[in-house]
């Protein structure tokens, strides 16, 4: 599928490349690239050749997030509208959460607003050393209103999301390591070749394995402790009676490399 907005490149071992491409505007969306990006984001997700999806954006920034100059006038849009479009890109960064497969994101100079929110969305964050993390919302008189609060919160806790979120902070990508906000910092312009690295090791991995266990740790953020206990023997029963799984303990046991399947 050719894409105006968003370029796809396939890597070897099944690591797709996913590049938001509108590197003039800091790779903000409009409607167009808002539609792309989730065509894109959900072929990946039901793509069976896909191990790994890798998010990264063109040019100086990795995203602004939503390009304000195109969205018209707010209040005549009034609240239900904009509820609705809101819900386009809300529908993207949940496909990312959810999708049962790694996502790693390469950032590289800004992630703001919705750039941010994109991230956090993303199972790994691969950062260069000068990359910033932004939330700006506050100084124009909004929220971080697509998943920044929800999601900011469970990952560094309420005193420090309302730090962020309430203050407007700008994280350098070294302090966001250090928050756990960021899984590795690698030297400015590395990101994406550091990303495509983690991706390649995760790609080595059992990828029915890695499914469910994003599946199951997504949903323990929002379950009671033997709730989630329930999830991981029901998860582990199906994974027991994979090929995957019978592959991958002959090789251990025959001290090879395992083949996996996917099945």
């Amino acid at each position: 599928m050719g894409y105006e907005f968003v370029a796809i490149d396939e890597r070897a071992g099944g690591i797709r490349v996913l590049t938001l491409n509108r590197p003039d505007r800091l790779n903000a969306w409009n409607s167009q690239m808002r539609a792309e990006m989730r065509e894109a984001v959900e072929d990946s997700a039901a793509d069976p050749a896909v191990r790994v999806l890798v998010l990264t954006g063109a040019g100086r920034g990795f995203s602004a997030g939503e390009d304000v100059s195109e969205m018209g006038d707010l209040t005549a849009m009034g609240t239900r509208g904009f509820r609705a479009l809101a819900r386009g890109i809300h529908d993207v960064f949940d496909t990312v959460e959810a999708m049962e497969v790694p996502v790693v994101a390469a950032i590289e100079g800004v992630a703001a607003g919705g750039g941010f929110e994109l991230a956090l969305s993303c199972d790994f964050r691969v950062a260069g050393e000068s990359a910033r993390l932004v939330m700006p919302e506050a100084r124009v008189g909004l929220i971080p209103g697509s998943g920044g609060c929800s999601r900011l919160v469970r990952h560094v806790g309420l005193g420090r999301a309302k730090e962020l979120v309430m203050l407007g902070g700008t994280l350098r990508a070294p302090r966001a390591a250090e928050l756990g906000l960021v899984t590795e910092v690698a030297p400015d312009g590395g990101a994406l070749d550091a990303a495509v690295a983690m991706a390649e090791k995760l790609a080595g991995m059992a990828p029915l394995a890695l499914g469910m266990a994003k599946l199951v740790l997504n949903t323990c953020t929002d379950v009671d402790a033997e709730t989630g206990r329930r999830l991981e023997r029901l998860g582990q029963s199906v994974l027991k009676t994979t090929e995957d799984h019978r592959e991958g303990a002959t090789a251990f046991l025959e001290k090879r490399p395992p083949q996996w399947r996917g099945r």
